[in-house]
């Protein structure tokens, strides 16, 4: 801010910098507690130089030079000021197609950036290393936080954003079956069991034995026959459960003619009442 000439009778007593008017007075930067410690003045005959470190958001604001001379009514502000304008970087969370779990994050400013900026992506506080472009996209769990910085400016990354899943019963499990092929005697087969829940969804396996109560006969996503029988044949499903509730699948029918490799076996997918 340019001082200006005045008569060598005229002497400055008083000169500051101010952003605020209270009681009709402008308060000097120096005595204002939101810029206790951050301000600084450089000033020759011409000029000043107002310093402000460690900038933030709140420091947006119409800044204007004041000086106080010798003079009754010798007091002059430099209008119009200069007008400091901030914005903090945050990070926008986009809808994923792929998982309700699954965030697609952007690192934003209003600010127009360099171009080809380098960015640092932050998750729980940490650097995610080798993560340095404008958006990153990633598998969260309940209540992560993420955070953006530019890379050469680090120490000042935007506020936290936490990411919140919404918790939900299991669907309906779906169940798949490999090899998907015809199932040869002493084959290996797999039944795959998978539920879209939050919490994660704890799986159990039932098998119908000779009675009408199916009997649990394993736990965990997979059931697998390591030498498939024919003593394997049976009605199956599985149930996929967390603590908001609990959801089975339809009912799967395995069955094979008399043990012969030859032989084939298959599974049926039936509906269930």
């Amino acid at each position: 801010m340019r001082e200006g000439r005045y008569p060598s009778t005229t002497t400055v007593q008083k000169s500051f910098w101010f952003t605020k008017v209270q009681d009709g007075e402008p308060v000097a930067l120096q005595t204002d507690s939101q810029y206790t410690g951050r301000v600084t003045y450089s000033s020759t005959w011409k000029d000043s130089t107002l310093t402000i470190t460690n900038v933030g958001n709140s420091d947006s604001a119409v800044y204007k030079f004041r000086f106080i001379t010798n003079h009754q009514d010798g007091s002059y502000t430099g209008d119009p000021g200069v007008t400091l304008s901030l914005t903090d970087l945050h990070v926008k969370v986009g809808t994923s197609r792929y998982s309700s779990s699954w965030a697609d994050l952007t690192c934003v400013s209003s600010c127009t950036l360099p171009p080809h900026s380098s960015y640092i992506w932050f998750k729980n506080g940490e650097k995610i290393p080798r993560k340095t472009s404008l958006t990153y996209s990633d598998y969260f769990e309940y209540a992560d936080s993420y955070s953006c910085a530019l890379q050469e400016h680090q120490d000042f990354p935007s506020p936290p954003v936490a990411l919140i899943l919404n918790k939900h019963a299991p669907k309906l499990p779906s169940v798949s079956v490999s090899p998907s092929a015809e199932i040869v005697e002493n084959s290996t087969v797999t039944l795959t069991c998978s539920s879209d829940a939050n919490p994660a969804a704890n799986y159990t396996w039932y098998k119908k034995n000779g009675n009408p109560d199916f009997q649990p006969l394993s736990k965990g996503p997979e059931l697998v026959f390591s030498s498939v029988q024919s003593s394997d044949s049976g009605e199956f499903y599985c149930a996929a459960e967390n603590d908001l509730g609990r959801r089975t699948s339809e009912h799967f029918i395995s069955d094979s003619s008399p043990k012969k490799e030859s032989e084939t076996f298959w599974v049926a997918l039936l509906s269930w009442p």
